[in-house]
């Protein structure tokens, strides 16, 4: 047997038992940066050294000038001398001391800091790390810690007391207490092992972390913490309020509870706000690898095969490699699709137009930047590169879809949390008609190409189907979203996962229905 075929046959039994494109070239502006610092810093250190040598000089002459003043300046040497020094050589040095030396950096970094991330970014990154505690069902400290999976040197990524107390602030100016809570305590505890902190003490963790708990309907917990609070600043006005409210309330409450056990296990029970997406446990489940639908009987009926799309002329000799990963609906996926000379050119074609990526309203029909999707996009036509029209080529001849009705294709880098969480690719009835300007009907298929490896995290889950495709460079999944009836098949609503430790390059093509009349026939019934 092949050796592919035996290892892919190999993986499917053993599955039976079972946007940092641009950040990259963030860390070359800070090494660029550091290396003027450290211009400057020798600069100002030659400075203090001439500064020094001619302090040191006049120290020991005015040291024996000063014994006998008259006898000193009874020689006429000595007394030029101490003319010209006080007449030049002090403005020389007064020239010297008010020398800036730092104009060379400051110069520097003001150039680079049109590039810097502003607060919008740093948020956002705070959120991203937040958002992969919830997914992967991390702990502050295994953040904190640097020890994710796939993270070969924690020592080089873990969280000072400010950093998490940062998290927790951000958190905070969302009105998210349940996080606050969570990165408090994860500060507070680093502070109370000894970890040092320039901008923080346990006063100030403390005030946050008893509003948070308590806005959670903790109060004997918000209790405890301003009792030690109080502990470590009698006097803080603030927490002296509090502490009388809390313990009023608390009281208050007790006797409510006397009589009423229903609202007793209503205070008990606490954690994240309501969440808009209904699905939210299934996409994270199958994110972490769990909860995936497919019984030993489907399972066995997946197979891995050499594929020549009909003896497609280009493939009769060479076929390429395919895999079935799904069933209902039929997702499969082809091996070894491109290289990676083609890859790292499509990479260095979008680099410079990589944009937040839009998603079409489901009201209005208009594109727009969403918070359900993070990451950056950019689209290449095949007029650009003789790489990306033979990429769109290649789609054809495996495929068998006409893609000269396609979209132009799409790459789009995910960075540390970057997702896109779930969706359809096609237009639903009730929705406005996104495709109507470009006059090629409904997106009848999908190409996804993924164009690095991930560490960790990135999968593309199918919610409905509970379906999880992992990423694998070089390879290609590939997937109907409509029936041959042309009505949408919505077992095919999926998502990308955040990324927890790498960067996820993909690029994907929505192939639409016009040109297929006679590639892909239609059906009678809805669901053909």
């Amino acid at each position: 047997m092949n050796q592919w075929l035996l290892n892919c046959w190999l993986d499917k039994l053993s599955k039976k038992t079972l946007v940092l494109g641009q950040m990259t070239d963030l860390l070359f502006t800070e090494k660029d940066l550091v290396r003027s610092l450290k211009d400057y810093i020798r600069a100002e250190e030659n400075k203090l050294e001439q500064i020094k040598k001619w302090a040191d000089k006049l120290d020991v002459l005015s040291a024996v000038a000063t014994q006998d003043p008259e006898g000193f300046l009874g020689h006429p040497v000595n007394a030029f001398k101490l003319m010209k020094r006080l007449n030049t050589e002090w403005g020389e040095l007064e020239s010297l001391v008010l020398t800036d030396m730092s104009d060379v950096f400051i110069s520097n970094l003001t150039i680079q800091r049109q590039h810097f991330p502003d607060d919008n970014d740093q948020t956002g990154a705070a959120k991203a790390l937040m958002r992969l505690q919830d997914t992967y069902r991390l702990d502050t400290n295994t953040i904190s810690t640097g020890q994710l999976p796939g993270q070969h040197d924690p020592q080089q990524s873990s969280l000072t007391v400010d950093d998490c107390f940062d998290l927790g602030k951000v958190a905070y100016s969302e009105a998210d207490y349940y996080h606050t809570e969570l990165w408090m305590v994860q500060a507070l505890k680093q502070l109370d092992q000894g970890d040092q902190s320039g901008a923080v003490d346990a006063v100030t963790i403390l005030d946050y972390l008893s509003y948070s708990v308590y806005q959670q309907g903790e109060l004997e917990r918000a209790l405890q913490f301003t009792k030690r609070l109080l502990e470590l600043d009698p006097a803080h006005q603030r927490a002296n309020g509090n502490l009388k409210y809390f313990e009023y309330q608390l009281s208050k409450q007790k006797k409510v509870e006397e009589g009423d056990a229903e609202g007793r296990q209503k205070r008990e029970t606490r954690g994240q706000a309501d969440d808009y997406l209904p699905e939210r446990k299934t996409y994270e489940r199958l994110c972490r690898g769990e909860g995936v639908r497919m019984t030993p009987r489907r399972q066995s009926r997946l197979f891995c095969r050499y594929f020549d799309n009909d003896r497609h002329p280009r493939y009769v000799i060479g076929p390429v490699k395919q895999e079935d990963e799904w069933d209902r609906p039929r997702i499969v996926r082809y091996h070894n699709i491109v290289s990676d000379k083609e890859m790292e050119k499509v990479k260095e074609l979008a680099k410079p137009r990589l944009r937040r990526a839009t998603i079409s309203n489901p009201v209005t029909g208009v594109l727009e930047t969403a918070h359900y999707r993070i990451s950056k996009s950019a689209w290449l036509g095949a007029y650009e590169h003789p790489v990306v029209d033979k990429i769109n080529q290649r789609i054809e001849d495996i495929t068998g879809l006409d893609v000269t009705t396609a979209e132009d294709l799409q790459v789009a880098n995910y960075g540390v949390g970057g997702q896109y969480e779930p969706h359809f690719d096609f237009g639903r009835k009730n929705e406005p008609d996104a495709f109507e300007e470009l006059g090629t009907g409904n997106r009848i298929a999908t190409w996804l190409l993924y164009m690095s490896d991930v560490q960790a995290g990135g999968a593309t889950v199918f919610t409905d189907a509970g379906a999880a495709v992992w990423p694998k460079k070089g390879t290609a999944v590939f997937w109907y979203n409509l029936h041959p009836s042309g009505e949408g098949d919505y077992r095919t609503r999926h998502a990308a996962c955040p990324v927890l430790v790498g960067n996820k390059w993909v690029s994907n093509k929505w192939i639409h229905e016009r040109g297929q009349e006679f590639r892909r026939r239609c059906g009678l019934q809805e669901t053909d």
